[in-house]
């Protein structure tokens, strides 16, 4: 496990969210990839769930891989827009061809959609999960808008070097119920 932030445990519980980002930014580009064990949990894991069709993400640099998965699921990739208001679309996995602002790959704007009713659960990319199942992620919020509305499995992929035991949360977070680590995988807190 990757060290903590430096000062004791009340100072910790004081940094923002930018802080965060920044040590979690610098502990992740010291880490190993693991996509190959965490994509292996996750096959096992999502089997054993009796999971179909799967809202993933197209992986940046640092964050686990789980493009394997494809071979075993209905993988969906999603789409940020901005317009009427920000939010995520889901589409076909193999739509995702064109580079999002953001860098990771999406689908193009007229990718026919998939109704997030159809969906068994959801992989989200993180800086850093705590143990409740707070995510940090990149700031836009997108993930916390998809959530509220969604009832199947929320699985945050992480190294397990990048969870640590409390970030902070707003009202809007929206905890994931399971952690998957190259390790395995667990059930949060929340």
């Amino acid at each position: 496990m990757m060290p903590l932030p430096e000062g004791n445990a009340t100072d910790m519980l004081h940094w923002d969210k930018g802080e965060w980002r920044a040590w979690a930014r610098g502990q992740r580009e010291q880490l190993p990839d693991h996509s190959a064990a965490i994509s292996a949990q996750l096959l096992a894991f999502l089997h054993g769930e009796g999971v179909r069709r799967v809202l993933a993400y197209r992986a940046l640099p640092g964050e686990p891989d789980v493009s394997a998965l494809a071979h075993d699921f209905e993988l969906l990739a999603p789409r940020a827009r901005f317009r009427p208001s920000p939010r995520l679309t889901l589409h076909p996995w193999d739509t995702a061809t064109e580079p999002s602002r953001f860098g990771a790959l999406q689908p193009p704007a007229n990718a026919p959609e998939v109704p997030l009713g159809d969906v068994d659960a959801v992989l989200l990319p993180g800086l850093a999960f705590d143990t409740q199942g707070v995510r940090l992620g990149y700031g836009g919020g997108f993930y916390d808008r998809l959530l509220p509305s969604f009832q199947g499995l929320t699985i945050g992929v992480i190294a397990s070097a990048l969870i640590v035991p409390g970030l902070p949360a707003e009202n809007h977070d929206c905890p994931v119920t399971w952690l998957a680590t190259e390790g395995g995988l667990r059930r949060t807190k929340s």
